[in-house]
Formats: C-alpha cells, structure tokens, sequence
C-alpha cells in the first residue's frame, strides 16, 4: 500500500473523530452510522421545503393502493357466482350468470386501472421531488467546496470529495425514490389486507400473522450486521476514486519510473475491500428477501390448511378463499418491502451521514461587518472604510504592505512563521528567498488570505487584511504561481480568466506580452485550441506563459510570482523577465524565486529561514554582506 492509501485509511474522515474496527471478517472496517436517526431526520428537513407535494404523493399512493386492495374482495363475487353456476349447471337446475361476471370484471378493470392512473401521477411528483432535492444537494456541495479553507484539501483527497458530490447523492437519490414511495404504499397495503383479512376470516387471519414477529427477528438480526458495511462500502468507493484519478494525472511519473505493476498492486489492494464491502452489504442486503418469503410461505401452508378445513365445513365460500389467499401474497409483500427498505434506508443514512457532514465542516470566519471597500473612483482605485467617528473616508489605494509580528503554523503547534516583520513600500519589487520549508509561500498565501494569522497584523495602506472581504482583497492581486492551472477551455479562455470581462484585443494584447503570442500562432487553430482536461497537447513551459499573460490581463494593484519561470528555458525566461518587469513597473511586488538569478533586480530582498527574515537589502548588499544570500547565491553558480 503506498503512503498516500495509508494515509487516507488512517485519517478519519472530514468531520470524524475517529474510526473504530468491527466484526468484519478479514480486519476490514466496518464503520456504523454513527447518528442514524440524526442522518435521516436531517434529509428528512432537507426535503421539507416540498411538503405540499409529498402530502399529494402520500394521498395518490394510498389511493392507488387502496383501489389495488379492493380488488380481490370484488372479484371473489365472480368467482362465487362462477362456482354456483358451475353447480348448478351440473345439476340442470341453472347456469352461469355471464352478463354479471362481465360487469364483475370491468368493475376490477376500471379498480386496476384508477390505481394504475394514481401511480403513475405519484410516481411523476415523486420523481420531480427526488431530482430537486438532490439538484439542491449538488448545489450546496458546490458552494461549500468555496466556503471551506484550503486547509481541509490538505487533508482529503480528491476522490474522497468526488464520491460525495456524485456516488453519496445519487445513492440519496436513488434509495429516497424508492424508500419513500415503498413506505407509503407498503403500509397502506399492510393495514388495508390485514382489514380485509380480517372481514374474511379472524382465524385464519390470526394463523398468518403469528408467523410475522419470526420475520421481524431474523431481518431485525441481518439489518444490524449490514448497517456499518453500507458507510463503509461508499467510503472505499471515494478511495478507488481518489487512487483512479492520481493514476490518470500521473501517468507520465509513472511511466517514467516504471511502477505500473506497483499503482496496479495498490488499486487492487483498495479494489479487493471495496469488493469485499460491497459483497457482504449486496448479500445480506439481498438475503432479507428469501429469508421473510420463505417465513411468508409457511404462513400461506398453514393458511391453505385452514381455508380447506373450513371450506369443508361450508363456514367459507370458494371465492372468501380465493380472496383470502391473494391478499395472504399482498400481505407478505409488503412486509418483504419493509425489511428490504430498512436496509436501503441504512444505505441512505451512510450516504446522508456523509453528505451532511461534508456540509456541515468548519467554514471560513465571517467576513467583517463594515468592512473596508475598493471603489473605483474617478479613474482612482480607492479605498473606502468609516473613520472612528462614522463618516465615510476614501483614499488612493497606495500599495503599502507591513508585516506586524506575524505568526502562523499549519498545525498550531509547530509554527511556519514565528515572528515575521516587514515593511513593503508602494511600488517596490521585493524578492523572498530562502531554503525549501522557510516559509516563503506561506507569506504569500497569508497576504492572500488563503490562512488567517495567527498572530500579529498584515497591513495594506495602514488596514488590517481581515478589514476587507476576501473577494475584494485578492481583487487587488495578480497571481502566477508554480503550479500552473488551467481549464478545459480555448487558450483564449484561459487568458481572459485574469478579467472575465476582457475584449479580445485585450486578450491578444496580454499575450503579446506574456510572449504567448509566438507559439500560439504556430498552433492549428491559434487561440481556439482546446486546451484538454490534463493539459497534455501543450508544453509546461507555454502553460506557464499562458498563465503569466492571463496575470498581465488582470492588471493588478499587487503582483505576486511563485516560482513564475521555474518551467521554462532560459531564452524564454529573459523574455518573460522583460515582461515582468513591465509589468512590475509602479506597482507592489513580491517575486518568490529559487534561481536567484532572476531577482537582481529587485528593490529589496528577504532572506528567510525558519519562518523569520534573517537577512534584507539589495543585491548588491547582500552580496557584500557575505552571509546566508551570498552563500546561497554562490552555491547555484558553483553547482551550476
């Protein structure tokens, strides 16, 4: 098993404290709801919006199942008048009255047909009832997906996440049609046979109904041994996704070091407890059925028993026995239902459970209830906030940032940054440097407010970051970052994703100066190529460009670089240097770079290592200085 499925088998699950091990043969988790009636209450709330149209559903069902229920009861009659026909006929004394068969049969068919027609109509609200809900489902999943911090990534998989948007709802889906429909009409037909039993025969009635707390015990047994595998079958089936969707990204990696039979071990490893999950769950959910029809039939014996013993006595007609016997198979029927709903309904819950709990997760802090407003005005990007006296202030935006005692770990305990300070003038380009887990990104993602700090103040022109709303404060900012992203989208698209509402010379404009335009033009059909789902029929190195002009388009007050040119070769690189520092020009910048040869340039230089700058100035001080920077700066020319 590789460290990545250890891991996600360790952890517990968004929202879990923990798992524990059952009974489950060969070691495998077996993990119960933990809150059944919870689970399902909140589905039950969810749903609640559409109140009116389930009190139709409930009252066509009934209907239907009520008019279904009556038709034994009538056609006995015909089967009466059939039986004393026949009789009378034998002895010459008579014959078979067919004129009031003939309206004993359209009397059932107009019955089946009622029943039939309020099916159909609860079957069509129903259907509607099932697809809003879980369209709302969907819907709020994919909100929260941008509520949530970015630090629950970190810790899930994308499969993980995946199999709750699509497998978890659709098991919602599908079991909520079918369960809730099934209730209605299994109970209604449940009281309804059982009363017109009743109205035949107590005896025979009473007979039957002794064998029933037999069925409850034995399905009541198989529906506790089959709650917890429900959860856990849908837990493996978001780790078979998670491992299917690392394979298909990594295929070049994997090819290239030669662990296919190593990522095919792995998913069979994963595929073998999702098949053992998923067989047990499937067969003692399968088992139910056999297990009451079988407790049914020797109730129908005992029936037949009875039926013959009285209908030798003349105490019941042949027609009472013919409808007793179909409303004996009507009144095993529903009971097999109920006993295969519940464990459908324990299907649902694991689902719910699920779903509820990926809704329910830690989102981020309120935004601030005043808070501090970017407006255009005039032409000026201002700033917009009430002074301590109320009264509206604006003022230029400046692009002056200041680090105050900033403190931050992604786990509290160990810190990243420990007690960072700096202090960023308007329009200075300012490289962050430093060894690998220094905490140079993790300045960036802080200023961007992807993490709230912990300690201390991040300060744009004398405000406190978290004085603004997110959306307005990464609206002062242009990102590129290492790892390049872009969409199932044209090359066009991708560029205008900077400023959505961007005409085309625009786009064009950014990509000249992004020094996209070059290589685009040698493509089939230039920026109407369709850049596929992994981004394989394009260079990383154009991906990075790509993303580097859909900065420039954005034109923002504050530019960020991570590693911007780490992917491309070095003629490329100078070209985008230019670009850059174009673009750089009169705007605040913060450049974070490895190849210490692309930041010589830059107003000041932070030399960070473990969480603190240890070393600032210029190029050409820090060179002088002979420390840490030159020391490093020295080592890449040595090595190189």
């Amino acid at each position: 098993m590789s460290a990545e499925e250890k891991r996600r088998e360790e952890q517990p699950q968004p929202g879990q404290r923990g798992g524990h091990r059952g009974p489950g043969g060969g070691g495998m988790p077996v993990e119960r709801a933990r809150d059944f009636k919870g689970s399902i209450g909140k589905l039950m709330k969810y749903i609640s919006r559409h109140k009116a149209k389930l009190v139709v559903v409930v009252l066509f069902a009934m209907i239907s199942t009520v008019f279904n229920i009556v038709g034994p009861k009538v056609l006995a009659r015909a089967t009466n008048e059939l039986a004393s026909g026949v009789v009378a006929l034998a002895r010459g004394a008579g014959s078979i009255n067919f004129a009031y068969i003939g309206r004993i049969l359209l009397i059932m068919l107009a019955l089946y047909g009622i029943s039939a027609g309020f099916s159909y109509l609860q079957a069509w609200i129903m259907t509607g009832v099932t697809n809003e809900v879980t369209y709302r489902l969907r819907r709020d999943i994919s909100e929260k997906l941008h509520r949530i911090p970015l630090r629950y990534y970190e810790g899930v998989s994308q499969g993980e996440v995946l199999s709750r948007v699509t497998n978890d709802v659709d098991t919602i889906n599908q079991s909520m049609h079918q369960s809730i429909v099934q209730i209605i009409t299994s109970c209604t037909t449940l009281l309804g046979v059982l009363y017109m039993m009743l109205s035949i025969s107590p005896l025979m009635t009473l007979a039957l109904v002794a064998v029933v707390p037999l069925s409850a015990v034995f399905s009541g047994m198989i529906i506790k041994r089959s709650q917890g595998l429900f959860k856990s079958n849908q837990r493996y089936l978001g780790n078979v996704n998670g491992h299917i969707e690392e394979t298909y990204g990594g295929q070049t990696v994997i090819r290239a070091f030669r662990n296919e039979d190593a990522r095919i071990e792995e998913f069979n490893e994963i595929n073998d407890k999702l098949y053992g999950s998923a067989w047990k769950s499937s067969f003692l959910s399968g088992v139910i059925q056999p297990v009451v029809g079988f407790i049914g039939n020797l109730g129908y014996v005992l029936v037949c028993i009875l039926g013959a013993v009285m209908a030798g006595r003349g105490s019941l007609s042949l027609g009472d026995i013919q409808a007793f016997l179909q409303y004996v198979r009507s009144f095993n029927q529903p009971i097999s239902q109920v006993a295969n709903i519940s464990n459908v309904l324990q299907q649902t819950a694991a689902a719910a459970e699920r779903v509820f709990e990926f809704l329910g997760e830690e989102e981020l802090s309120a935004e601030p209830a005043e808070p501090v407003r970017i407006e255009n005005r005039d032409g000026v990007m201002s700033l917009v906030y009430k002074d301590g006296d109320g009264r509206t202030v604006a003022h230029p935006f400046r692009g002056n940032i200041e680090f105050v005692n900033v403190g931050f770990g992604y786990d509290p305990e160990h810190k990243v940054i420990k007690n960072f300070s700096a202090f960023v003038g308007a329009g200075q380009k300012v490289a962050i440097v430093g060894p690998t887990g220094a905490g140079k990104t993790t300045i960036v993602k802080l200023l961007m407010r992807f993490y709230d700090v912990q300690q201390g103040q991040i300060l744009i022109d004398g405000h406190d970051i978290r004085d603004f709303t997110r959306r307005d404060l990464r609206s002062l900012f242009g990102m590129v970052l290492q790892d390049t992203w872009l969409y199932s989208d044209t090359i066009r698209e991708n560029i205008r994703y900077g400023r959505r509402d961007a005409g085309d010379e625009e786009v064009l404009s950014a990509a000249r100066a992004a020094r996209v335009d070059h290589f685009v033009r040698t493509l089939p059909k230039g920026y109407d190529v369709e850049i596929d789902e992994e981004t394989t029929n394009i260079s990383a190195g154009q991906k990075q460009l790509i993303t580097i002009a859909r900065a420039v388009l954005a034109d923002p007050e504050v530019l960020i670089l991570d590693e911007a040119t780490s992917s491309v070769d070095t003629k490329t690189e100078v070209d985008i240097q230019r670009a850059m520092n174009g673009l750089m020009e009169d705007r605040t910048s913060f450049v974070i770079a490895h190849r210490l040869s692309t930041i010589r340039d830059c107003d000041v230089i932070f030399m960070m290592k473990d969480g603190d700058i240890v070393e600032q100035g210029s190029h050409r001080q820090l060179i002088e200085a002979n420390g840490a920077y030159a020391e490093m700066y020295n080592s890449q020319f040595e090595s190189a």
